[in-house]
């Protein structure tokens, strides 16, 4: 991969001019449907095609995956759709106008840059990058190639989430913002065992094409089929649910530059062999004197994910299914809103119409990457057992 520097003040100049004349050459009518190809097929592949499909609005052209069965679970649930295990065959494709990206994340960078450069638009699964240096390429071949890349933090498309932001934020209702808390505890994704029909490697599994860019190792059924667990493949709780949580607070606070990180953690309850933490807490310091954190167990004893930022003149506590605004007073007065309805089809819904177009989509890649970054510091100071000073700008690692 060539060596590429952008700076932020670049990427956003670029994103200005990205949806030029020249993507109007696959611009598609207000009544077209966006044929689709799906390349992941596991849960969330199959329950975010099923998403696309609610809409009405796409035809599932093609379904991709290096698990035989994976593949012929999906083609049961999109009839017609021709089968793929390599997704270089779905991009070769004249009927695929639009990919859906749901594999591991070590997967997430090389296949949208393939994508993007064959000409298609992209719907990634978050988190965007498997490491840090990775997301900007996606940025470069999504504004090179004029292409719309939405990266799926499905928040940014959520009612209550845009309502809460222009009501309490824009508005300056919480006063002065100190402090941005953010938890996700005993997510069952991170638990899940391999069954035992998996002890052997299926003979239509490719092991080979799974691992891709990562180093060898031999068949483990454990590592295929939970591989959030696995810092090879994914970024433990970190990128896998911080990354949500992060991005709604840059949503918020308009900001998205943290410069510093911090994180401590470890496996204190699980030894299965994973290598990411089962419990974690990162503390990242914004510019504007204020600071966000992360923490995280899969302890059975604590449940529950939510963000809750506070400042000077109330709070905001918010989740996927409501918010509630909190005066400061010793008495506070309190608002509650609910979600009118689950955020992901409001953010595939979006994706599509930037397909028509050609607008920026909410969850825009640039987006996706900064807050896939500032979780990625997370697991940088997790990893290498130090604080970390970070310039934002240049997006570089600073020597403290």
């Amino acid at each position: 991969m060539p060596n590429l520097t952008m700076h932020r003040r670049d990427v956003i100049r670029s994103a200005a001019l990205a949806m030029t004349a020249s993507s109007y050459s696959k611009i598609l009518g207000a009544n077209d449907k966006v044929n689709l190809g799906v390349i992941g097929c596991g849960g969330r592949g199959q329950g975010v095609m099923g998403t696309f499909i609610k809409t009405t609005q796409v035809n599932v052209t093609a379904v991709c995956d290096v698990f035989g069965d994976r593949r012929d679970q999906a083609a049961t649930k999109a009839p017609g759709a021709k089968t793929f295990a390599e997704h270089q065959k779905v991009l070769e494709l004249k009927d695929v106008d639009a990919v859906l990206i749901a594999t591991p994340d070590h997967w997430h960078c090389p296949i949208a840059i393939d994508a993007l450069n064959a000409g298609k638009d992209v719907y990634v699964e978050k988190p965007l990058s498997l490491k840090i240096e990775e997301g900007m390429h996606v940025v470069k071949a999504a504004r090179v190639n004029n292409r719309v890349c939405q990266v799926g933090m499905q928040q940014r498309s959520g009612q209550h989430y845009i309502q809460a932001r222009e009501e309490y934020f824009k508005t300056k209702k919480l006063g002065k913002i100190t402090l941005a808390r953010t938890w996700w505890h005993g997510n069952g994704a991170h638990l899940m065992k391999a069954p035992p029909k998996m002890a052997t490697k299926p003979s239509n599994l490719d092991w080979a094409r799974f691992l891709g860019p990562v180093k060898w190792r031999d068949y483990d059924p454990q590592q295929y089929w939970n591989f959030r667990a696995y810092l090879d493949f994914g970024g433990g709780q970190i990128t896998d649910l911080m990354t949500h949580w992060i991005d709604v607070v840059h949503m918020f606070m308009e900001q998205d530059n943290p410069v510093s990180a911090v994180a401590a953690g470890g496996v204190y309850c699980y030894k299965d062999g994973r290598t990411a933490p089962d419990t974690i807490n990162v503390l990242l310091e914004y510019p504007d004197q204020w600071t966000a954190t992360f923490e995280a167990t899969l302890a059975p004893g604590l449940r529950g994910a939510a963000v809750e930022v506070c400042g000077t003149e109330g709070s905001l506590y918010i989740t996927r299914s409501e918010f509630v605004f909190r005066t400061a007073e010793r008495k506070p007065q309190e608002t509650r809103v609910q979600s009118p309805r689950d955020q992901t089809i409001d953010h595939v819904e979006n994706f599509l119409d930037c397909c028509r177009t050609r607008k920026l989509p909410n969850g825009d890649v640039y987006i996706g990457h900064r807050s896939a970054a500032a979780s990625h510091l997370g697991n940088i100071s997790y990893v290498q057992k130090r604080r970390l000073k970070y310039d934002p700008q240049r997006e570089e690692i600073l020597p403290l």
